[in-house]
């Protein structure tokens, strides 16, 4: 029998992360004010920040760090609403 893991980043791709900080964040706009990135400022797309992304680590940690964090709040936003 396989184990599951339990790190939320397993199996998710970049492009899905990336998405959901996108509709979450209500846009590129409110995004880029959490993390301050020119593919997030600057004519943002979501092809374009995933080309840039794939090549800096640094910038991909600080989306997977903040997308861990969004996880943490829809969570805590569920237990407190009793879904």
């Amino acid at each position: 029998m396989e184990e599951k893991s339990k790190d939320p980043l397993h199996g998710k791709r970049l492009d899905a992360i990336l998405e959901e900080l996108v509709e979450y964040y209500e846009g590129f706009e409110k995004l880029g004010e959490q993390i301050n990135i020119k593919c997030f400022t600057e004519n943002p797309s979501i092809n374009s920040s995933l080309k840039f992304l794939r090549k800096t680590d640094w910038a991909r940690t600080k989306v997977e760090s903040l997308y861990l964090y969004v996880l943490r709040q829809k969570k805590r936003n569920e237990t407190k609403n009793g879904n």
